[in-house]
Formats: C-alpha cells, sequence, structure tokens
C-alpha cells in the first residue's frame, strides 16, 4: 500500500521528497448500533485495513489532491472551500477536515495530497470517518499542529455533520482515532469514558462478510432514524424533565407510556434502549472471556436492528441465517448503518472454510452477488507511517 501511494504521489506531483504519510483504520462494530447518536454505548474495533494519505507542504494556498480509487485530481485556493461539492463525496470529506482546520488556524498553508486505502467505501466498515481521521492526522504531522485525539475525533464528526450530511454519532470517528491494537473498545458516546477491552478470543475469530450490497447513508433512511429518536425523546420528556436522548429512557418507561408515540417510533425505543443494555452485558462478557453468551447478544442484536429498528435487508439476514446454522459459529449480525454492507460473525477458526462455503453457495447464487469475506489477523491503530525519502 505505502509503495503503490509513494508511486501514485510521484506520478500526480513528479516526485515525492518532504512527503508525510498517515493511516487511520476502519471499524467494525461487534454490537451496539444506532445507540451512538442516541448517547449509548458501543462496543466497535479496528480492522486490519485502512485509508492512507500522504501530503507535502506547498509554498502557497493552494490545495492539490489525487485519490487513487477513483482517479480524480482536484485543486482549489486552500480559503475557498469547493462549495459546489456533492456532500459524500471522497472529496467532501478530506475538504470539510481541512476547511474546519483552516478555521481554526491550524492550517495556512497549502499541500499537494494522495488517498488511497484497502478499505471499500460503503461496506460498512467506516470507511469515511477513516478518510476524515486520516487527512486530520496526516496534516498535524505534515505542519505540527497540536490537536488532540478526542478533539480531534469531534472535528471529524462535524465534518460529516456539515459537509456529507450525516447526522452520525460519534462511534466510527472515536474507534478509528482511539482503537488499539489487539482490544475492542468500550465507548460511552455521552461521556466519551471508554476502556480497551483485550481480545481475548482463543481459537474463534472475527470474521466480517461484505454483502456486495453498497448503501448511501446520507441517501438512506438513516436520517429519518435520527429524526424519529427526536421525536421520541421530545415525547419522553413530557414525563421524567432528566431525558435528553434515548439513553435516558429505560425499558419500565416505554413499556408504560410508548403506547402515546406511534407504533413505528415504540419499535425505534425498543431497539434504543435494549440495545444499550445488550451492549454492557457483551463488554463484561468479552471482558471475562465468556464467549458464547456473547455471540447469542450478536444474534439478539440483530434481531432487533432487522424487526424493530428495521435497518437490514433481505441480504444481510441470509447472511446471518447461513451464519447461525453453521457449526462453530457463536454469533453473526449486521453492523454498521444498514441498508446494505457487512455482517460480522464470532466463528471458530475451524469453521470458517465451511461459513464461508456455504455463503459461496447459498448467498451468491440467491442474489446473484460476490460476497466478500475476510477473517481478521488483527487490527491497526491509526498514526503517522514511517517514510523513507528517495
Amino acid at each position: 500500500m505505502l509503495d503503490t501511494l509513494r508511486s501514485a504521489f510521484e506520478q500526480q506531483f513528479g516526485d515525492a521528497h518532504g512527503v508525510r504519510m498517515a493511516m487511520a483504520p476502519g471499524r467494525v462494530n461487534l454490537i451496539g448500533d444506532h445507540t451512538d447518536y442516541n448517547d449509548g454505548y458501543v462496543l466497535p474495533m479496528t480492522v486490519d485495513r485502512g485509508i492512507y494519505l500522504a501530503v507535502r507542504r506547498r509554498d502557497d494556498a493552494t490545495v492539490r489532491l489525487y485519490s487513487v480509487r477513483y482517479d480524480e485530481r482536484v485543486e482549489y485556493p486552500l480559503d475557498r472551500y469547493p462549495t459546489l461539492l456533492q456532500p459524500g463525496s471522497w472529496l467532501s470529506y478530506v475538504a470539510g477536515v481541512v476547511e474546519e482546520l483552516r478555521r481554526r488556524g491550524l492550517v495556512s498553508v497549502g499541500f499537494e495530497g494522495v488517498v488511497d486505502g484497502d478499505l471499500l467505501p460503503g461496506s460498512g466498515l467506516g470507511s469515511s470517518a477513516a478518510l476524515e481521521v486520516a487527512t486530520a492526522m496526516a496534516l498535524q504531522q505534515l505542519l505540527g499542529f497540536s490537536l488532540n485525539a478526542v478533539d480531534t475525533v469531534r472535528l471529524c464528526q462535524r465534518v460529516e455533520h456539515h459537509y456529507a450530511n450525516v447526522l452520525c454519532g460519534i462511534m466510527d470517528q472515536f474507534a478509528s482515532r482511539l482503537g488499539r491494537r489487539n482490544h475492542a473498545l468500550f465507548l460511552d458516546c455521552r461521556s466519551l469514558d471508554y476502556r480497551d477491552i483485550p481480545l481475548a478470543l482463543g481459537d474463534y475469530r472475527v470474521v466480517i462478510v461484505e454483502s456486495g450490497v453498497k448503501r448511501s447513508l446520507a441517501a438512506s433512511a438513516y436520517n429519518t432514524r435520527t429524526a424519529e429518536c427526536r421525536q421520541a425523546v421530545e415525547y419522553f420528556k413530557k414525563f421524567d424533565s432528566a431525558v435528553h436522548a434515548l439513553r435516558d429512557v429505560t425499558e419500565e418507561m416505554v413499556q408504560e407510556h410508548g403506547h402515546g408515540l406511534p407504533v413505528t417510533v415504540q419499535r425505534r425505543c425498543r431497539h434504543v434502549v435494549s440495545e444499550n443494555e445488550r451492549v454492557v452485558r457483551a463488554a463484561d462478557l468479552l471482558s471475562d472471556g465468556d464467549l458464547e453468551p456473547f455471540g447469542g447478544l450478536m444474534h439478539e442484536s440483530h434481531r432487533s436492528l432487522n424487526e424493530d429498528y428495521e435497518v437490514s435487508c433481505a441480504e444481510l439476514d441470509t447472511l446471518v441465517d447461513i451464519a447461525m446454522s453453521t457449526d462453530g459459529v457463536l454469533g453473526a449480525r449486521m453492523t454498521g448503518a444498514g441498508f446494505g454492507g457487512c455482517t460480522v460473525n464470532l466463528a471458530h477458526s475451524d469453521a470458517i472454510p465451511a461459513l464461508l462455503e456455504r455463503i459461496d453457495a447459498d448467498y451468491a447464487h440467491r442474489f446473484s452477488l460476490e460476497p466478500r469475506f475476510f477473517a481478521l489477523q488483527g487490527n491497526l491503530e491509526a498514526g503517522p507511517v514511517p517514510t523513507t525519502e528517495k
């Protein structure tokens, strides 16, 4: 990846002298989806692939950027954010981070940059967050300004909201920036308190299956879900003024007062409330290495996301059904925002060949899709990438 990135930089900008590189990993959420923007709990881990950015300082105020994946090159003045950008394009994430850093007085000169990665956009593995974090860290390394990890996370979330028009929570950016090797991350999305949980999986592996179904969060029902949650919060405030997010709503409150909400919104509440409880239990189980009940919670989470939050699809449901009927698989669920993307599975290493064979035979035939799958061989941490001058 680094050789490819350097080669692309040389092709676009003549040479790679003075280049600095940074990488930010994607993430897979083991359990806890659609809880982060409700001030709830999540349990993600980083994956063993990510987004890489090579940058070099210029002497003027021009920004020149090139995406290897999209074979697209753009140039614009640093003080003029390209307002005609389509929200959610690769450039909107990079230029959004640059603009937010410029407004803080942290970026005042132009630069050249090349983006590449082995994290597939739209797969549900946090590629946009990784792109944002990689941009912030590359520029921090290049220009030497100070921005702590949590401030970086908040800035990247702001980019998602205001430049990509996706009202996401903070999980993806937090996991990409602060996730540690060989650990999962239990995060309280309200206080931002977190703890690292060692991944003592023994003979089990985390297996990710990319369904082949792409989804765009901005164009999906994602923002509709956030609006439904806000509607529920305003309703429950009538009964308890301490309610500021669905994090504050209990199962008892839903049972006692939920009938006053539209049925659809009741189901949204039921998912968020029960999912928060599952994440807390799952974190304790993972800490204790108690994997079988942990896997059971993963499957419960999928049913809730499918039936109550309605963010799954036939393809994801089929992948989960195949996994849960395969000997040696303890848990399976959709992961990420949904409407396509990935499933995450907890499988014994001996069961992985049978799982992948069944997916190849049953899923690919039914949907005429070519799923991709990989068993994590570890996970990565965000940071600068050492470079060797040539």
